[in-house]
C-alpha cells in the first residue's frame, strides 16, 4: 500500500477477535516503526509487550480502581478535560460512535459501559505500554518522539492488517499497569497501544474520525 493511501485508511479500531497476535508479527511492527525520527537520535523509547494473564490483571485493576473513584494518576502531568474547538471535536467522534452503537444519550448504563471498555483496553489480546526513562524529565520532546514511534507502530500494524487504538485511558492508573507488566521503577508511562485483528461484526470500528480542512490549521508564510 502506498504510504498515503495508508495514512488515509488507518483508523481506531475499538473491538477485536479474541486470535492470539504472533509474537513474531509484533517484532515485525517494532522493527519497522523503530526507524520513527527521534531527537538528535536519542531513541528515548522502551516497548513493553503484554497480553495473557498479565493482561487481563492490568484490565481488572484499572476498572476497579475507576469503578471505586480511584482518581488517575499518570507518570506525567495532563491536561484530564479539553475547552473550546479541542472539546468540540472529542464531543463529535462520541456522537459518531455512540449512534453506531446505539447507545441513547440517556441509557447511562451503556455509556458507562463504554467507557469501561476504554479502562479494559478495549479487549485487546495485546497491549503496547510506551515508556522513557525518568531522568530525561521534564521530557517533553522525549515524549513527542515516542508519539512519532506510536504513530510508526499504528501504520505498520495496519500495513499486516492488524487494528491499534492509541489509548490513554489505559494508563490512567499507571501504578497497576506498572505492578503487572513489570515495568522498572526508573521509567515513566507515557501511553499504552491496544493490538489485535479487527472484529468486522463490531459496528464501531464502521466509525473513522473526521479530519479538519487544512485552511483551518495551515499557515504558508513568504509563498
Amino acid at each position: 500500500m502506498e504510504f498515503s493511501e495508508l495514512i488515509k485508511a488507518r483508523k481506531s479500531v475499538r473491538g477485536y477477535q479474541q486470535k492470539p497476535v504472533p509474537r513474531e508479527v509484533i517484532e515485525e511492527i517494532i522493527a519497522v516503526a523503530k526507524w520513527s525520527p527521534s531527537s538528535m537520535n536519542t531513541q528515548p523509547w522502551y516497548v513493553h509487550v503484554v497480553t495473557g494473564e498479565p493482561l487481563d490483571r492490568i484490565r481488572r485493576g484499572n476498572t476497579e480502581n475507576m469503578v471505586k473513584g480511584v482518581l488517575p494518576k499518570r507518570d506525567f502531568p495532563m491536561k484530564e478535560s479539553y475547552e473550546g474547538i479541542h472539546r468540540k471535536r472529542q464531543v463529535d467522534i462520541a456522537i459518531q460512535l455512540f449512534d453506531v452503537m446505539g447507545i441513547a444519550r440517556d441509557d447511562k448504563e451503556r455509556r458507562t459501559d463504554w467507557v469501561m471498555r476504554g479502562f479494559r483496553q478495549f479487549d485487546a489480546p495485546v497491549s503496547l505500554v510506551l515508556t522513557y526513562d525518568k531522568y530525561l524529565e521534564p521530557a517533553a520532546i522525549s515524549q513527542f518522539d515516542l508519539g512519532a514511534l506510536s504513530h510508526a507502530i499504528v501504520l505498520a500494524a495496519w500495513e499486516r492488517g492488524l487494528g491499534t487504538v492509541i489509548n490513554g485511558q489505559g494508563i490512567m492508573q499507571s501504578a497497576v499497569v506498572r505492578e503487572h507488566a513489570g515495568i522498572p521503577d526508573d521509567q515513566n508511562i507515557m501511553i499504552c497501544i491496544a493490538l489485535g485483528y479487527p472484529d468486522e461484526d463490531f459496528v464501531a470500528n464502521t466509525v473513522k474520525s473526521v479530519r479538519e480542512d487544512e485552511a483551518n490549521f495551515v499557515r504558508y508564510v513568504g509563498f
